[in-house]
């Protein structure tokens, strides 16, 4: 993996992944796309990294595909087939991470750039950032979730309202509509979501995984499949409990808030 792309500090339980193309807004090339893919897998076969915040450097959260690259293809090399290089890498690598991962968005986050951060668990906002689709301005249709992840996130009516005018959402309304989680200083964001990474990592991180899946996997089904889909897991897990450990956990809890 290019460190001249792509940086990962890790801080036991959680790490912080940083794209890193500043001049370029962090444009997704082929390269930063290979390189999100490697750093996720990779983290997940850490057993001490158990949440992740991904966010990136200067002055945007990423801009999109790269477009300089995708009108550089040579002969023989479409736009298509370089836009598609990496992604696939980078979905699943971003999907199969087991744990919580918090987008920091900093800045502009456009089109691909906009998928990135809602490929992730939940978003946190700088006071600076931008949310922009402009698939339909730019004239191509997404295919990395866009149309499909924004409607669950923020309702169909807005969905459309943002995707099909290309407008872009500041962060006090991508709050007022649900799309992010907490909107804070620029120069607080990172440690904010570093913050509540680590809260969940605290937690038991079996649980947390199974979680996780059982709230992304039920969000797709009918509500009533869901809710058998929750019973069945919950009977599964009841099955592994060690009562005792389960005294001492809430005991934990409670002493926690009884100090916040």
């Amino acid at each position: 993996m290019s460190e001249s792309v792509l940086s990962i500090e890790r801080d036991a339980p959680i790490a912080v992944v940083t794209l890193n193309r500043p001049d370029q807004m962090n444009a997704l090339s082929t390269e930063l796309r290979l390189a999100i893919g490697a750093a996720f897998r990779e983290l997940e076969a850490d057993a001490d990294v158990r949440a992740v915040v991904l966010t990136g450097a200067g002055r945007a959260f990423c801009a999109g595909m790269d477009l300089k690259e995708l009108s550089s293809g040579g002969a023989g090399v479409s736009g298509f087939e370089l836009s598609v290089a990496g992604q696939q890498e980078m979905r699943d690598g971003i999907a199969e991470f087991s744990g919580p991962v918090i987008a920091a968005v900093n800045g502009a986050c456009a089109t691909a750039g906009f998928e990135l951060a809602l490929a992730c668990d939940l978003i946190f906002a700088s006071e600076r950032a931008k949310f922009l689709d402009t698939h339909a301005r730019v004239g191509m249709l997404p295919g990395w979730g866009l149309s499909q992840r924004l409607p669950r996130r923020i309702g169909i009516a807005r969905a459309k309202e943002l995707s099909l005018s290309g407008n872009a959402l500041d962060a006090e309304r991508a709050y007022e509509w649900g799309l992010v989680n907490r909107v804070v200083a620029p120069e607080e964001l990172v440690e904010a979501a570093c913050e509540l990474a680590r809260d969940m990592a605290s937690c038991v991180p079996e649980v947390v995984r199974d979680y996780k899946r059982l709230i992304d996997r039920g969000a797709s089904m009918h509500f009533d499949d869901a809710m058998q889909f929750e019973f069945e897991a919950g009977v599964e897990s009841a099955k592994r409990i060690d009562s005792s450990q389960i005294a001492k956990r809430r005991e934990g809890v409670i002493d926690r808030g009884r100090k916040q």
